[in-house]
């Protein structure tokens, strides 16, 4: 037995420019006006339950992807990232759906988001690990991660410290030399390593800040 049809009985225009559907057992949902105006509702139509639903999921996909281009529109998003922000607020379905569409107008681009995060990162003294425990907070992928970290850590220049070491020799001359000073060196080796600096790259540091001291 199917299920009975629903009659539209009323139908009213929202502040927010959205069309509140009302049958005879009271209101059922908003449209969004793209979608209201496509379809054509009218009043005295009757849906089946499942094509009600139907609207409904259409009309909140648009929704999302709306919210997602205001979001993009303030700033750049990993589309992991975008996807759990619009989750807050819409279904699985709708917030895939609005990540895809603005994937496919080429406003979102991991591995470039990646890039620019992952430098901007380095350049205020964040260690690999912290990068990479951002960008995955961010929803990058693994692999696309590690691809960008690969780039941004290559070795420097022969005459100058390591990527990495260099971050790390920033912080010893901005935030560490005085407990170096006082002979507190295991002190400092435990607070870089807390930050997510390598053995190596501390090690390193720590030589050619000497080289400097000297």
């Amino acid at each position: 037995m199917q299920d009975a049809c629903i009659c539209i009985t009323e139908i009213r225009k929202t502040r927010q420019g959205r069309f509140a559907l009302f049958c005879a057992e009271g209101f059922l949902f908003s449209l969004d006006s793209e979608t209201f105006f496509t379809r054509a509702i009218g009043e005295g139509m009757a849906f089946a339950p499942a094509e009600l639903e139907e609207l409904r999921a259409a009309s909140e996909t648009r929704k999302a992807a709306d919210k997602a281009l205001q979001y993009l529109s303030l700033r750049d998003y990993a589309s992991g990232e975008l996807y759990q922000k619009l989750c807050a607020r819409f279904d699985e379905h709708s917030a895939a759906a609005a990540v895809a569409k603005a994937a496919g107008l080429g406003l979102l681009n991991d591995e470039n988001f990646a890039r620019h995060r992952a430098k901007y990162l380095l350049e205020r003294h964040k260690s690999r690990r912290e990068i990479a425990r951002h960008l995955a907070q961010k929803g990058i992928a693994r692999e696309t991660a590690d691809a960008v970290l690969e780039e941004l850590y290559r070795p420097g220049q022969a005459d100058g410290p390591s990527p990495e070491a260099a971050a790390a020799l920033a912080l010893l001359r901005k935030s560490y030399g005085r407990r170096l000073a006082e002979g507190r060196r295991d002190a400092v080796l435990a607070a870089l390593a807390r930050r997510g600096f390598s053995y190596t790259a501390v090690r390193e540091a720590l030589e050619w800040y000497g080289d400097g001291e000297e």
